[in-house]
């Protein structure tokens, strides 16, 4: 198989004789916007560290940024020998990715905020040294992406799939298995897949694995994404077998084995094995980089050296001042987030036809939304007056001000509590007398029990239920000194497994309550 490289890159560093003075100042000046990128966003890039230290899935991190900067630095001596060549495309890349932090920033989107702080690295590479430097570096730069700590959006997604994978090869394999979400019961005890059981650590650290491996031993696109493909999906499949393997063991044991400590044990032991097995089969395919002959050196006339060299420092200023402006205007949407506000006491008149039940015995329902910050807080359970259908709880919580970890929609450990677990969620359309409004629909369960609950938000006077409408609504209203308070509105109702969930019922609450909300939401006073 013959292999397309770039000639530069295949050079020896012994080889490479760099020329002219925009080379010699080009690395300097790049550095130094590196570092002012760091320094200015310094708030970002330690959240991602604090998150290295605190969160087993994501401490690969503390190994991607020296990895990242060691195979950059085993290119100096090609990289020096590239002339420089700014681009503006670089500087609008750089302007671009700032204006996305600062919506981040006000949004309060940590994960896009250190993307889009990560991104300017390399855009400062683009403006400063151009596309030839970007190429040469282009996998130490996409590799720094790694390092940020996402991944959690899979959590549920793999946490079902171990679970069926778990389920389904205990059914193959003839043992008697009941599921109920990602919970199921065999005749010798009960299993649970969890957040450590899902496998997204082993995902996440064979991913980058994979990556490095993948560059460094091979050198078509083909292959190399050949390798990247199996380092996703192995560990998945792998995690299954994984949790079937200590399912059978705790089975087979009558719960002697695999129940404490040395679950997680064995769960490492495998996935070593697993990666080992998977990086020595890619091993047999890898590819030997082709010698290549070293073209002469280019003379560089003084002139345009000289030309480069201004082109260098005028992109390495536009660098700086690009990265400086964003933060600046930062400080300013927040110069209000410190300010007192009065105390606030929700109040809600009854909705027509509905009652509200004061009894806790008269069939109020023993459930509350877990909750970030100190908003104002409204809970009810009401009756329909006629007496017909369950009760329904009504849960609100308003924000005069929304500041980080005190917001509508905060990340909590457990968003439903302890006692409750999700079977299902869907956004769900309900027609009401003003048009149809889409709901945040979850199916709760703790044994027999189930409780069905809708969740919509209110942003910017905006109902709604995409958690993407409200972080825009609420960048706007602090990047243009709007009101930026919101309220979180849960409904639900209990009702046994066996039976429909009464979404009729909700349905008929919503229509009579929501224009009563409304109109008290508006009435409340608010933060600049």
């Amino acid at each position: 198989m013959s292999v397309q490289l770039d000639p530069v890159a295949c050079l020896p560093d012994a080889a490479v004789r760099p020329d002219g003075h925009g080379q010699r100042h080009a690395l300097p000046l790049l550095l130094l916007a590196l570092a002012a990128v760091v320094l200015l966003y310094h708030a970002t890039f330690w959240s991602m560290l604090e998150l290295w230290s605190r969160s087993q899935t994501f401490a690969h991190g503390f190994l991607i940024v020296p990895i990242s900067c060691w195979l950059a630095w085993r290119r100096r001596a090609r990289l020096a020998a590239l002339a420089p060549q700014p681009s503006r495309p670089g500087l609008l890349l750089l302007g671009a990715l700032g204006l996305a932090w600062l919506l981040a920033d006000a949004a309060n989107v940590p994960v896009v905020e250190q993307y889009a702080a990560t991104a300017m690295l390399p855009a400062c590479v683009l403006a400063i040294l151009g596309w030839p430097a970007v190429r040469l570096l282009a996998f130490p730069l996409a590799y720094l992406f790694l390092a940020v700590p996402f991944g959690e959006v899979f959590l549920e997604p793999l946490i079902d799939f171990t679970a069926a994978f778990t389920v389904t090869a205990l059914q193959w394999t003839g043992v008697p298995v009941f599921r109920d979400g990602s919970s199921f019961s065999l005749p010798t005890g009960n299993w649970s897949v969890v957040e450590a059981c899902s496998g997204l650590r082993y995902l996440i650290a064979a991913l980058a694995l994979g990556a490095l491996f993948a560059h460094v031993h091979f050198h078509s696109t083909r292959r190399r994404l050949a390798v990247m493909a199996a380092a996703l999906l192995v560990p998945i499949l792998a995690n299954g077998v994984r949790a079937y393997m200590i399912v059978m063991l705790g089975h087979l044991s009558n719960m002697r084995l695999a129940v404490g400590v040395d679950h997680l044990i064995y769960g490492w032991l495998f996935f070593g094995l697993v990666a080992l097995l998977l990086f020595w089969l890619a091993a047999r395919w890898r590819e030997l980089l082709p010698a290549r002959a070293v073209p002469p050196a280019q003379p560089v006339r003084l002139g345009d050296a000289a030309a480069s060299l201004r082109a260098v420092v005028r992109a390495s200023a536009a660098c700086l001042l690009l990265a400086a402006l964003w933060p600046a205007l930062a400080l300013a949407s927040h110069r209000d987030d410190g300010a007192a506000l009065p105390a606030i006491v929700l109040a809600l008149p009854d909705p027509p036809a509905w009652r509200r039940l004061h009894d806790a015995a008269a069939g109020s329902i023993d459930w509350q939304a877990p909750y970030a910050g100190k908003p104002a807080l409204f809970a009810a359970t009401y009756a329909r007056q006629d007496g017909d259908g369950a009760p329904v709880g009504l849960q609100m919580r308003w924000y005069a001000r929304q500041v980080r970890d005190a917001e509508l929609l905060t990340h909590l450990s457990s968003p439903y509590g302890a006692r409750w677990t999700a079977l299902a969620q869907r956004v769900r359309q309900v027609g009401l007398p003003g048009g149809a409004l889409d709901v945040r629909e979850s199916v709760l369960a703790h044994g027999g029990e189930r409780l069905l609950v809708w969740r919509v938000y209110r942003q910017g006077g905006v109902v709604t239920a995409r958690p993407v409408l409200v972080k825009l609504l609420l960048a706007q209203a602090k990047l243009l000194g709007r009101r930026q308070d919101g309220a979180d509105l849960i409904v639900f109702a209990a009702y046994d497994e066996l039976a429909p969930p009464p979404r009729a019922h909700l349905q008929a609450f919503l229509r009579a309550a929501l224009p009563v909300i409304e109109q008290r939401l508006q009435e409340l006073p608010h933060g600049p």
